[in-house]
C-alpha cells in the first residue's frame, strides 16, 4: 500500500520529464511502469532527433510544445550532462516532384516560427555532404536540428527526479483506477494499491488502456512500427548532418543520421499494426529502408550494420496531441497522440502539464533547494590519457575493460547499477554505458555483464534478465559461474 499526491503512469520520455519538472515542487510523486526500466518503448527506440519543429503540423499544440522545448533543451543537457550535438539537417530533393514540394515545406517552417530554415543549392548540399546523391536538384537546410542519446535523455531526468524525492515503481503494471465521488482515489497495480489525488496518464502505447480504466477513453492507440539499421562506426560512407527525405502525407520517410556516439542510423519504416508487443524486424521492410536511403546517399553500406531494431510509435485515432484534465473525473490528466516528436516535445509537455495542474488548483509550492544538476557516469572511452589515469587512480576498476568494442570498464557498469533508478538488466546496462552496443553485440562482454549484475544484485546468474521479467539470459549449468561450486 502506497500513499502519494500524484501518480505518473509511464516512465518514458514524457513521464520522466513530468516527474523531473514536478520534483521542483513540494509534492509527493510516484512513477509506475510495467517495464523493467525507464525509457518506455518509443522513447528508447526512436531516431534520437531533437527537432526544431519546422515540419510539425502548423498551429497545433505539437508545434507549440516542440518550439518551446527547443528553447530549453540546451540548458537541460548542460544541467544533466546528457550527450547532445547540434549537427543540423539537410532535406535534399532528388526528383522534380520532390523539388516542387520544397516551397510548401519552407512555408510550413515559417508558420511554425522556425525562421532559420534556408534553401540550399545542389553545390551547397554536396559541399556540406559529399555522399549525397549527385543528381540532387536542391533542398532545405535546417540548422538547429540535433541528435541526442535518447536513453540517457530519459535516464538522466529520472535520476535527477529521484534525487529530488520522486519514487519509481518499475515492473509494476496498472490494473485499475479507483474513483469515488467524481474524483480519483486509488491506482491498483500488480505491486499493490496506491492512494493518490491525481493520475497523470503518460503511458504512450497503452494510454488508451489506462484511459479506459479511468472512464476517459474516447480514442484508440494503434502501434506504428519503425524498423532501423545501426551501422558500424567504421563504415566508409560518412555523413555529418541529419539527412531527411521529402515527407509524404503518410510518413516522414526514411532518414539517415550520424548518432551521438559515431554510428550511422537508417530508418524508420512506418507499419500500422494491431499488436502492441510486436517488436520483430523483417528482411522485407529492412530492404525498403536500404533502398530508400540509397536514393539519398547511394554509397551507404547496409552490410556494415551492427544491429537492426524497431520501435512502436503510439499512433492515436483520431490523430493529434491531446493533453487535458478530465471534466468528469477530478484529478485525472490524460496525455495521448504523442508520436514521432515525443523526445522533441517532452520538456514542453512537462511544463504545460504542471501549469495546467496549477491553474486547476493543485497545491504545488516551489522547492527552492531542489537539486538542479546531475553528473553523468565518466566515459572512459572518450577520456584523454590524463583523465584515464586519474580515473584509474581513484578507482582501479576503470582499468578493467569489460566491453572491448565500446571500451566500457567495470567501474562504469557498477555505477550504472548503483545509481538512483539504476540498471537491473543486461539491456539496462547497455543503454546507460553502451556495453554490448559494439560490433560483437555483447558476444564477448555479455557473460561478464551477467556475472556483474548477479553479484551486485545478490541474485543467481540464472535470474538475470535481458529486459522484462522472465527474459532470462542463462539456462542450464555454467562452469565456474555464479556460486563458486560450478554455478548454474
Amino acid at each position: 500500500m502506497y500513499h502519494t499526491d500524484i501518480v505518473i503512469v509511464g516512465a518514458g520520455a514524457v513521464g520522466t520529464a513530468i516527474a523531473r519538472e514536478l520534483s521542483k515542487y513540494e509534492v509527493k510523486v510516484l512513477v509506475v511502469d510495467k517495464r523493467d526500466d525507464v525509457g518506455g518503448d518509443a522513447s528508447k527506440s526512436n531516431s534520437s532527433i531533437i527537432c526544431s519543429g519546422f515540419d510539425c503540423p502548423p498551429d497545433t499544440l505539437e508545434s507549440m510544445l516542440c518550439l518551446a522545448q527547443r528553447s530549453m533543451i540546451e540548458q537541460l543537457v548542460k544541467e544533466l550532462d546528457i550527450p547532445f550535438r547540434v549537427c543540423g539537417a539537410i532535406m535534399p530533393a532528388v526528383t522534380k516532384e520532390q523539388y516542387d514540394l520544397l516551397p510548401g515545406i519552407y512555408r510550413e517552417a515559417y508558420r511554425n516560427h522556425v525562421y532559420d530554415v534556408e534553401y540550399v543549392s545542389p553545390k551547397q548540399i554536396l559541399e556540406m555532404e559529399p555522399e549525397v546523391n549527385p543528381d540532387v536538384l536542391g533542398g532545405l537546410y535546417i540548422p538547429r536540428d540535433a541528435v541526442i542519446d535518447p536513453f540517457l535523455f530519459v535516464v538522466a531526468q529520472a535520476e535527477n527526479a529521484a534525487c529530488n524525492g520522486v519514487e519509481f515503481l518499475l515492473n509494476c503494471q496498472v490494473t485499475g483506477i479507483g474513483r469515488g465521488n467524481g474524483k480519483i482515489e486509488t491506482v491498483e497495480t500488480t505491486r499493490g494499491t496506491i492512494y493518490t489525488k491525481y493520475v497523470i496518464n503518460a503511458a504512450g502505447l497503452f494510454c488508451d488502456d489506462i484511459a479506459e480504466m479511468a472512464g476517459e477513453r474516447d480514442f484508440v492507440v494503434k502501434p506504428r512500427k519503425g524498423q532501423f539499421f545501426i551501422l558500424d562506426k567504421n563504415t566508409p560512407c560518412k555523413i555529418s548532418h541529419i539527412i531527411y527525405p521529402i515527407p509524404t502525407p503518410e510518413t516522414r520517410g526514411k532518414l539517415l543520421l550520424p548518432t551521438i556516439h559515431g554510428n550511422i542510423l537508417l530508418g524508420p519504416t512506418a507499419e500500422d499494426l494491431d499488436d502492441k508487443e510486436d517488436h520483430s524486424v523483417t528482411a522485407q521492410e529492412l530492404e525498403g529502408v536500404a533502398r530508400d536511403c540509397r536514393r539519398l546517399v547511394p554509397n551507404i553500406r547496409v552490410q556494415d550494420a551492427v544491429t537492426q531494431y524497431c520501435g512502436l510509435r503510439p499512433n492515436r485515432i483520431p490523430a493529434g496531441f491531446h493533453i487535458g484534465l478530465s471534466e468528469q473525473t477530478k484529478g485525472y490528466l490524460g496525455i495521448s497522440g504523442v508520436r514521432s516528436t515525443g523526445i522533441s516535445t517532452s520538456l514542453g509537455i512537462a511544463k504545460y502539464v504542471v501549469n495546467m495542474l496549477q491553474e486547476a488548483g493543485a497545491n504545488l509550492p516551489f522547492k527552492f533547494d531542489y537539486v538542479r544538476t546531475r553528473k553523468g557516469i565518466p566515459c572512459f572511452r572518450e577520456a584523454d590519457m590524463k583523465t584515464r589515469m586519474a580515473l584509474q587512480k581513484e578507482n582501479p576498476l576503470y582499468g578493467k575493460v569489460i566491453c572491448r568494442c565500446e571500451t566500457v570498464t567495470e567501474a562504469e557498469i557498477l555505477e550504472a547499477i548503483h545509481r538512483p533508478v539504476g540498471a537491473t538488466t543486461v539491456d539496462g546496462i547497455k543503454r546507460r554505458v553502451r556495453a554490448g552496443m559494439g560490433r560483437c553485440q555483447g558476444g564477448f562482454c555479455g557473460p561478464q555483464v551477467i556475472e556483474i549484475l548477479a553479484r551486485e544484485l545478490h541474485i543467481p546468474v540464472e535470474e538475470v534478465n535481458k529486459n522484462l521479467e522472465g527474459s532470462y539470459m542463462v539456462e542450464g549449468l555454467l562452469r565456474g559461474a555464479g556460486t563458486g561450486k560450478g554455478g548454474r
